[in-house]
């Protein structure tokens, strides 16, 4: 299931062709090449280290380190808030509690706002820290982010558009995070994915820890290492991704709308989560951090659960079904009925509850996008419009979204630009209406 990287980007799954690793990934005595991605530049990292004036060849040896799995929630912050998620607990039958999939992704937002408002208390107030100095680096750094713009143009030629009218600062981190969740993506919906395992993926974790360490492998991971020394970028979302990665693995039912929902969280979720940091919040907005993260979240998952309800004849020719389970059986549907591919009034009437709820998270996303800095507002602004219009078209079809692909033509995405450009114009409220209206 391709994942939709927003709040910033436009689905990765628009794009059928695939990006590779610069590192190789072991899986036992296979080695999943793909170096037709590296960069043509003269200076090389080499464990770790840049160095210059070498041929270009990446460690393609294992992902050394230990497993390192996935553990949200935690924090102890007092909510200063006011969020639509609502925590809650699940009481089972034997009395025991059990925390629901919103009140851990909730923790998770509470935990990266509290990152940021640290960051305005001491007064850097969104400020880009310097350049790291690596060893060895002159040239390497700029033509790192040289290549993430190259692969953003490639895949989301909207999106760098938009990036366009960020500081040079921003948009190269932009770019980093991108090219990131894209190559974990691919780690299961790219041509090697039959490859890929959880071992690979614990590699592929214990990779990500070397880069916020400042111990990059390749060229796209020092980008990435550059940024989070920047920014106030936790690692959290970023293994939370890697969490979601590892669902598709062995996973394809969702008994309910709560373990969906985390599904959509870590695939998409996270992407606001990562991004909002480096975007930044207008220094005129009077809404909460937490308010703006909660924003970002939602949008994420409006798109993911678009995604979903856009690609379910494509996923269930994979035998996978995305859909709650106990909301189908409410409908009178089954896997069987997903399988046959027919659309009935029972299928309308179920697509129909479930484009409500997308659309909802939508409305919800919208009340944050004013509060970001100016210049980051107009990617945000097309991404939603345009994927909300996925949601038009499947209803245009008839709600045959089987056999037939709802998409948004060129003149409509087109069209769309522009209304994106104007709403970004628009400032963000001189009241904290926004905590207040996300109540």
């Amino acid at each position: 299931m391709s994942v939709a990287l927003l709040w910033v980007v436009l689905p990765i799954s628009e794009v059928t062709n695939s990006i590779a690793f610069l590192e190789p990934v072991r899986e036992g005595s296979r080695l999943l090449d793909s170096s037709r991605f590296v960069g043509r530049g003269k200076n090389c990292l080499c464990n770790g280290r840049l160095e210059k004036g070498k041929q270009q060849r990446w460690n393609s040896g294992y992902l050394n380190g230990d497993s390192r799995n996935c553990c949200l929630g935690g924090s102890r912050l007092k909510n200063r808030g006011k969020f639509s998620v609502i925590p809650n607990v699940v009481v089972s039958p034997a009395g025991e509690i059990a925390m629901s999939s919103e009140q851990k992704v909730y923790d998770v937002v509470l935990k990266q706002a509290a990152l940021v408002n640290r960051q305005l208390r001491s007064r850097e107030d969104w400020d880009v820290k310097p350049d790291i100095v690596l060893p060895g680096n002159l040239n390497i750094l700029s033509e790192a982010y040289d290549r993430c713009g190259e692969v953003c143009a490639e895949y989301a030629q909207t999106f760098y558009l938009g990036t366009m009218l960020m500081t040079p600062e921003r948009r190269r981190a932009i770019w980093a995070i991108y090219v990131w969740c894209r190559r974990t993506d691919e780690l299961v919906d790219g041509p090697n994915a039959s490859h890929i395992t959880p071992t690979a993926l614990d590699r592929w974790e214990a990779r990500l820890e070397d880069v916020f360490r400042g111990r990059p492998f390749d060229m796209l991971d020092a980008a990435l290492s550059d940024t989070v020394s920047k920014f106030p970028v936790d690692i959290q979302p970023f293994r939370d991704m890697i969490e979601g990665m590892r669902m598709d693995l062995k996973k394809s039912r969702y008994k309910n709308f709560d373990e969906l929902y985390l599904y959509c969280y870590y695939v998409a979720g996270t992407v606001g989560l990562m991004s909002v940091p480096v975007m930044g919040i207008a220094p005129e907005s009077k809404a909460t951090v937490e308010s703006v993260y909660n924003a970002a979240l939602a949008l994420g998952i409006a798109n993911q659960l678009t995604n979903i309800l856009r690609d379910v004849g494509e996923d269930a020719t994979r035998g996978r079904i995305y859909l709650p389970q106990d909301e189908l059986a409410q409908a009178g549907l089954s896997d069987e009925d997903i399988f046959a591919g027919k659309v009935t009034d029972q299928w309308r009437n179920f697509m129909k509850q479930q484009m409500k709820r997308a659309r909802k998270f939508f409305d919800e996303a919208e009340k944050g996008v004013t509060e970001l800095n100016s210049a980051s507002r107009w990617p945000v602004w097309a991404s939603l419009l345009l994927y909300r219009q996925i949601l038009d078209e499947i209803e245009a079809n008839d709600y045959n979204n089987f056999d037939r692909r709802a998409y948004v033509s060129k003149p409509k995405k087109l069209l769309a630009l522009p209304m994106a450009y104007a709403k970004s114009l628009v400032p963000p409220r001189t009241s904290s209406t926004l905590a207040k209206g996300m109540s």
